[in-house]
């Protein structure tokens, strides 16, 4: 039996190398995944760059989005560049630049450098589509902090404690209790104090039944210090378990991520970057399409696979080898890319409003839902849209920049944290300069426009868009 994991549908899935292979490069941002071809084609002589994308499957569009977020075009149907008709605000042919049969080197290079995302901002955007209370968040953004770029928390629960009093006072047992709520986030094992306890946290993900899953849960929280000296062998002996036993738990415990925030945060700040997906609007549509530097370009090698017909003994079993490990990656790759399109198609039905008019249409949206309309698990939603970047009408964005938190505007809806402070800026700029808003004024003209929030709340999401008090705006004007 191989290990296994739970979908969010109650099915079991089982955690082959070909599935691990497909989460891990699911993950990926463009930069590692290229770096991670790079090196396969190297290795494998199964493997060769083609002139055309490794799976057609892959290609175009996959649905249509009308402006009101209905489907319109089915999975399968492949957009027409021409005729666009939304553009940007200089005039220019919005297919010209961003259709997706166009080259990257005719896009404007300003609107492809990446933002700068560190473990701490990918933690704390999770925390803002999180349900815990104002309390929680409080602390929970204080131990994120304090989180080092490999995803342990080193600090001490009295030390966080201390930094947030008096303003909050909280015992150790709080701060630990909302660090367990932390350690649910993605990267699986993000928040562990120490290794046994972050290979622990990924081997609770697993199903009861994976092979050496309680062994190896053991032998990290007692024995994992003393593996290396030891070895299986001695382990075995010291534990009386056969040694085939002790080695499967090792193996297992090797398949884990040592070191689960390493990967996030890889990209530099400044850095270019070419958009995995291309968002556009034709004939009144969005249509959403991977793009087309994203479809890898590589396929299998036809010589040496027609060698296998003719070879015999051991390389015969070396081509067969090497053949199966590509025809594994290329399915992975496609899965990565069914998945993207997926995710893809729910966050423009979701969010047609923002791709029209920008942040104050931003509806509330999380993950847990983008999960449960497309059938997959909330990690797998997470997995696909970290460090991945859409290139829309509005610009090359992050994925991540179509959720939102929601906050109820007391009429049996709810508006995007994102959306209040859009509307916050706007009454800013709109203001008498010698008689700036008062944060209480914001509040008030917000509750007026349907949208109740506290002042305490309008002063955080100001201090958070880098906007100084009505006091020191009087001083400026």
């Amino acid at each position: 039996m191989k290990p296994q994991l739970q979908t969010s549908l109650g099915q079991s899935l089982v955690m082959t190398p070909q599935l691990q292979q497909a989460i891990r490069l699911l993950q990926m941002s463009s930069v590692e995944l290229e770096a991670e071809l790079a090196a396969a084609v190297e290795s494998n002589p199964l493997l060769d760059w083609t002139d055309q994308p490794s799976e057609p499957a892959m290609a175009e569009a996959g649905g249509a989005i009308d402006g009101s977020g209905g489907a319109l075009a089915h999975e399968g149907d492949t957009p027409a560049p021409p005729e666009a008709d939304w553009g940007p605000d200089d005039g220019e042919v919005w297919y010209q630049r961003v259709g997706p049969l166009d080259p990257d080197n005719d896009r404007d290079p300003a609107e492809q450098v990446a933002e700068s995302e560190s473990l701490q901002d990918y933690l704390l955007w999770q925390l803002h589509l999180s349900h815990l209370s104002p309390r929680d968040r409080q602390i929970a953004v204080v131990l994120i902090e304090a989180i080092d770029d490999a995803g342990y928390f080193r600090d001490s629960p009295a030390s966080v404690a201390e930094t947030l009093a008096p303003e909050l006072i909280v015992d150790e047992a709080e701060v630990v209790t909302v660090l367990h709520q932390i350690q649910r986030f993605d990267p699986i094992g993000v928040g562990a104090r120490d290794l046994a306890e972050c290979l622990g946290l990924q081997l609770q993900y697993l199903e009861e039944c994976t092979p050496g899953r309680a062994l190896a849960l053991n032998l990290a929280r007692e024995h994992l210090e003393r593996l290396p000296k030891v070895g299986a062998a001695g382990l075995a002996a010291e534990l009386k378990l056969p040694v085939a036993e002790v080695e499967t738990a090792i193996s297992l415990l090797r398949s884990l991520e040592p070191r689960p925030g390493a990967r996030i945060g890889a990209i530099a700040e400044d850095s270019y970057v070419a958009p995995d997906i291309v968002i556009w609007r034709q004939h009144g549509m969005w249509r959403v399409a991977l793009s087309d530097s994203m479809r890898p370009r590589i396929g299998i090698h036809r010589g040496y696979e027609s060698m296998i017909r003719h070879a015999d003994g051991a390389d015969a079993n070396y081509l067969k080898g090497h053949l199966q490990e590509a025809r594994w990656l290329l399915k992975s790759l496609e899965a990565r890319g069914v998945t993207m399109l997926k995710v893809a198609r729910c966050l423009i039905s979701q969010q047609a409003g923002f791709l029209e008019f920008g942040n104050a249409a931003l509806r509330p949206l999380t993950l847990r839902e983008v999960a449960a309309e497309i059938g997959m698990h909330e990690s797998t939603v997470s997995r696909a849209i970290a460090r991945k970047y859409a290139r829309t009408p509005r610009g090359t964005i992050p994925l991540r920049a179509f959720f939102a938190s929601g906050i109820d505007t007391g009429s049996g809806g709810e508006a995007s944290s994102v959306a209040i402070q859009s509307m916050i800026r706007e009454l800013i700029q709109a203001e008498n300069p010698r008689k700036p808003l008062s944060d209480a004024r914001l509040a008030e003209t917000l509750k007026a426009a349907g949208v109740p929030v506290a002042r305490r709340t309008v002063a955080k999401y100001r201090e958070a868009m880098g906007i100084v008090s009505s006091q020191d705006r009087v001083r400026m004007a």
